[in-house]
C-alpha cells in the first residue's frame, strides 16, 4: 500500500503542474525530491527506525506518480506521430537502467560495501541524472514554446469528452494491474511456500527474472502493427492468459529452481505486451493538450486497482495460503478484464489496415 497509494496524490500533482510548467522542470524537481529524500533511509539505519525505511516507499511512490504525467508530455512533444512507437523502446530502456543499475547492481552490492556508501552511490545517480535532465533542456526549447492547455473556456471532464476508443486506451493500464498486481504482491510468499528451508535464496533469482521478462515485453512487438495490436481483444487477453497459466504452473517447479525462472520471465514478458500496448495507445490516440491529463488519469485509476485487487488477495493469502489465494484471484480478475474489453471493444482506423496490407 506504501509503494502504491501516495501514486494518485502524485498524479493529481503532475497533472496540475504540467499546466503550468516545463515538464523538464517537473522531472529535474523529482530528482532533487528523491535526493534529499535519502535522508529518511539514513536516519532508519543510523536509529534503526523501521517508519523511517517506510516513509521512501511512500516518497517513491509520490515522485513516480508527478512524474509519469510529465514524462508522457514530454514524449509527446519530442517525438513526431510516426515516432511514437519508439516511446515504448524509451519505455523499456527506462525501466531496464531501474533494473539493471538499481534493483539488480543494488542486490550484488548490498553486503559487500557499507550500506552508508550505498546510499552515497545512490545520492551520486540523482545529481548525475538532474544534470542529464538539464542538459536535454536545449533540444527542448522549441517544443516549449507549444501550449499545455486546451482552447480557452469551459472544459467538461475528460471522460465526458474523449471518444470510446481513448476510454479504452485509458483503462488498458489499470486492467493490467487488476490482473498483474496480486501476482506480483505474492511473489516472495508463493517462494516461500514451494521452498521453505531457503524463500529467500529462491525469491531474489525470481524477482530478478520478472524483472528481466518486463524488460523483454515490449522488445517482442513489431513497432509497425502497434495500433493494431491495441484494438486487438485476442492478443491482449492471451497475454494476460499466458501471465496467469505461467503462474498457475509455480508450484511444479518446485524443487527445479530454473523451471520457475523461466515461468516468471515468461509470465512478465506477456504482461509487459499488455504495458508497452497501454503506453503507445495514450501517446498516440491523445493530442499533446489532453495527454499529460490522459495519462495522469490512467495512472490513477492504475493505482486504485492494484490497491483494491492485492488488499484482497492478500486478505485471502491470510487465511487461505497464498496459492489458493492466486488461484482464486487471477482468473476473477482477468474476467473482469475480459468482460470490460468486450465492452469496450474497437476497431484499427482504416489507414493502419491499409499500411499493414501493404
Amino acid at each position: 500500500m506504501l509503494s502504491m497509494l501516495p501514486g494518485f496524490i502524485g498524479s493529481i500533482w503532475g497533472e496540475r503542474l504540467c499546466k503550468k510548467t516545463s515538464p523538464l522542470r517537473i522531472l529535474i524537481f523529482a530528482e532533487i525530491l528523491g535526493l534529499l529524500a535519502l535522508a529518511f533511509p539514513v536516519y532508519g539505519l543510523l536509529h534503526h527506525n523501521v517508519p523511517a525505511l517506510l516513509v521512501v516507499q511512500c516518497i517513491e511512490a509520490l515522485l513516480s506518480g508527478i512524474s509519469y504525467p510529465a514524462l508522457t508530455l514530454l514524449f509527446k512533444r519530442g517525438l513526431r506521430h510516426d515516432e511514437l512507437p519508439a516511446a515504448t523502446a524509451m519505455e523499456t530502456i527506462i525501466f531496464a537502467s531501474q533494473v539493471l543499475l538499481g534493483t539488480g547492481l543494488g542486490v550484488l552490492l548490498f553486503g559487500l560495501i557499507d550500506t552508508l556508501h550505498l546510499l552515497a552511490i545512490d545520492a551520486l545517480s540523482f545529481v548525475a541524472s538532474a544534470i542529464l535532465i538539464m542538459m536535454s533542456a536545449a533540444a527542448f526549447r522549441t517544443a516549449e514554446t507549444q501550449p499545455t492547455e486546451a482552447m480557452p473556456g469551459r472544459q467538461e471532464p475528460l471522460w465526458r469528452a474523449i471518444s470510446p476508443s481513448q476510454k479504452r486506451t485509458i483503462m488498458l493500464l489499470p486492467a493490467l494491474a487488476a490482473v498483474g498486481a496480486p501476482a506480483m504482491a505474492l511473489l516472495p510468499a508463493l517462494a516461500q511456500e514451494i521452498r521453505p528451508e531457503d524463500s529467500a535464496g529462491l525469491a531474489l533469482p525470481l524477482l530478478f527474472a520478472r524483472s528481466l521478462g518486463q524488460l523483454c515485453g515490449p522488445l517482442m512487438l513489431d513497432a509497425r502493427k502497434l495500433q493494431l495490436y491495441a484494438v486487438n481483444n485476442r492478443i491482449l487477453l492471451a497475454c494476460l492468459g499466458i501471465f496467469i497459466g505461467c503462474y498457475f504452473l509455480l508450484p511444479l517447479s518446485a524443487g527445479y529452481s530454473y523451471i520457475g525462472l523461466i515461468l516468471i520471465f515468461s509470465a512478465h514478458m506477456a504482461s509487459n505486451i499488455v504495458f508497452a500496448l497501454g503506453t503507445f495507445g495514450i501517446l498516440g490516440n491523445f493530442p499533446q493538450t489532453q495527454v499529460a491529463k490522459a495519462s495522469a488519469m490512467s495512472w490513477r485509476a492504475q493505482v486504485l486497482a492494484a490497491t483494491v485487487f492485492t488488499g484482497i488477495t492478500s486478505a485471502m493469502a491470510h487465511y487461505f495460503g497464498a496459492f489458493n489465494a492466486l488461484y482464486c484471484m487471477l482468473p476473477f480478475s482477468l474476467g473482469i478484464v475480459g468482460v470490460l474489453l468486450w465492452l469496450n471493444r474497437t476497431k484499427a482506423p482504416n489507414n493502419v489496415n491499409l499500411r499493414l496490407r501493404e
